[in-house]
């Protein structure tokens, strides 16, 4: 028994080995029109799944360059965004020490928003205690201006 298995096992290596050299073109003047064709066909289902297989690992490859791709456009974006941005501070930041300081932060001041801040009229002495002359006229002018001012939005110069 274990010798026929021995012959059986003999017989099928030396059958692989005959179709590894058919496969390889070798010793191909024995064979008939049909093993020919057996042989063509099988080379042929061979060629296409390498070729299948070739054309999925290039394609995985280019998925992946594309993938790559499309990180470096989005760094190189991200970089030059940040790069306009430190060169914009420092178009800012020489323009100020040039003495140019009509040029903000945020860019050029427009005149309306130069109208809104309007300089306090105070008066830069300081009393301490009460004043005891008393002026109609001067007192009349002090709460005008007071009251123009809290319409304005300031604060009255006596509370500052």
């Amino acid at each position: 028994s274990s010798y026929r298995e021995y012959l059986k096992l003999k017989g099928r290596f030396e059958s692989l080995q005959r179709t590894q050299r058919n496969l390889l073109g070798e010793d191909l003047g024995p064979l008939n029109t049909k093993e020919l064709e057996q042989l063509e066909r099988q080379l042929d289902s061979s060629l296409k799944q390498v070729r299948s297989t070739k054309t999925q690992f290039m394609l995985d490859q280019l998925a992946d360059l594309q993938n790559k791709e499309h990180m470096l456009v989005e760094a190189n974006r991200s970089l030059t965004m940040k790069l306009e941005e430190i060169n914009s501070r420092n178009h800012y930041r020489q323009s100020w020490e040039a003495g140019d300081q009509s040029m903000a932060y945020g860019g050029p001041q427009s005149a309306h928003s130069q109208g809104f801040f309007q300089p306090l009229e105070c008066n830069p002495t300081l009393q301490i205690g009460p004043d005891y002359r008393y002026n109609a006229v001067a007192s009349d002018q002090i709460t005008a201006t007071s009251q123009a001012q809290q319409v304005n939005g300031f604060l009255p110069g006596w509370m500052l």
